[in-house]
């Protein structure tokens, strides 16, 4: 197969393009406009391979998109190029408006004209995949609002089927690319896929979400900045077992399905912030704990309490589960930020310092 990837250069979208360079023998067309969070270095293990190529291209611009599509003619999409980040959302919405609302629909149009033109049994493998998030769905019951239970299965989880409820302008934004994707299947015939997934962690991370922005403040002696009381919850997954989930659903998956992704590793904020503490006293010792860099800051507004996913689906479908616990997959990442410091400097000399956003 020709996969078109968009947002290939990104956390999640590079995560995926390795894994088919190194895993199948697939080829894949990275489309991505390469913003702030977009970086080629994380690609530096497959940008020599024959089955790879690049294309800079913004997926708001329709010439750019049906040039891409009639010079390499692809099996199918996979669509990433999003912005993810709530905080940022907060700061300056419109981004998340354009790229995710306007730039999926622009790349819905150009992948449908595209795909009119295939021969009949290549239009029928054809697939489109929306690659989503959880945060679409709002945020779930709170332990601490359930009188006698505990983070376990007897509290509500995400299925496939929970109403959305999004509470960010970028959760929002991304509720709204989901429901054009399905609508494009509905009226128009395109073979559509949807995945909502949770959060992310592994190699390659931009530094403002929560995990490497612990990693890198605590090693150069900054504070640790916990939102609120740091208890609320999200469900973590290795995003590298993701990579294989999200090429498990595009080559497997069944047309018209959404298949939730999840890592089964329910955390509260604070409790992720001390286990990396933990790991990087036994890795990077020092005279104090890491522990006591953290500080207590203003929550976020709107700030979603738990999210947790159901990925029993994915399990009993398509044969997959993650194969990272919490603990080993964050040792992994840890061990990779520490001898990946030159990439870590390339990234903060650019437009981020590490700096609180979303205020």
């Amino acid at each position: 197969m020709k996969i078109l990837v968009t947002g290939g250069a990104g956390f999640i979208g590079s995560a995926v393009v390795r894994h088919i360079i190194n895993n199948t023998q697939d080829s894949v067309i990275n489309v991505d406009k390469l913003t702030y969070a977009g970086n080629l270095e994380s690609l530096v293990s497959v940008v020599s391979n024959e089955r790879y190529v690049f294309e800079q291209v913004d997926i708001c611009n329709r010439e750019e998109l049906d040039r891409v599509f009639t010079t390499h003619k692809p099996d199918a999409v996979m669509h990433l190029a999003a912005e993810s980040h709530v905080d940022r959302s907060i700061t300056g919405p419109a981004d998340f408006i354009q790229t995710n609302i306007v730039g999926t629909y622009t790349l819905l149009e150009a992948t449908r004209a595209y795909w009119n033109t295939l021969a009949v049994e290549a239009k029928k493998g054809f697939r489109f995949h929306h690659i989503s998030t959880d945060e679409v769905y709002g945020d779930l019951p709170h332990p601490d609002e359930q009188e006698g239970l505990t983070v376990n299965q007897e509290l509500p989880l995400f299925t496939e089927t929970t109403s959305y409820a999004p509470s960010s302008p970028y959760s929002a934004s991304k509720a709204s690319s989901d429901h054009l994707v399905r609508a494009w299947l509905r009226t128009y015939g395109l073979p559509t896929l949807v995945t909502n997934c949770s959060n992310n962690y592994g190699p390659y991370h931009f530094p403002e979400k929560l995990i490497p922005l612990v990693i890198l403040n605590a090693l150069e002696g900054k504070a640790l900045p916990i939102y609120g009381k740091g208890d609320q919850i999200r469900d973590w997954l290795y995003v590298e077992d993701h990579a294989r989930a999200l090429y498990k659903v595009v080559t497997e998956g069944q047309v018209g399905e959404t298949y939730n992704i999840g890592g089964h590793n329910e955390k509260q904020n604070l409790e992720v912030v001390q286990t990396i503490c933990s790991i990087l006293d036994a890795l990077v010792p020092k005279d104090t704990p890491y522990a006591q860099q953290i500080t207590y800051v203003t929550d976020r507004p709107g700030h979603d309490r738990r999210y947790a996913i159901d990925a029993s689906k994915m399990n009993k479908e398509l044969n997959w589960q993650p194969e990272e616990t919490f603990e080993t997959g964050l040792r992994k990442t840890i061990e990779w930020y520490l001898a990946n410091q030159t990439w870590c400097q390339h990234v903060q000399d650019g437009s981020y310092q590490l700096e609180r956003l979303g205020i």
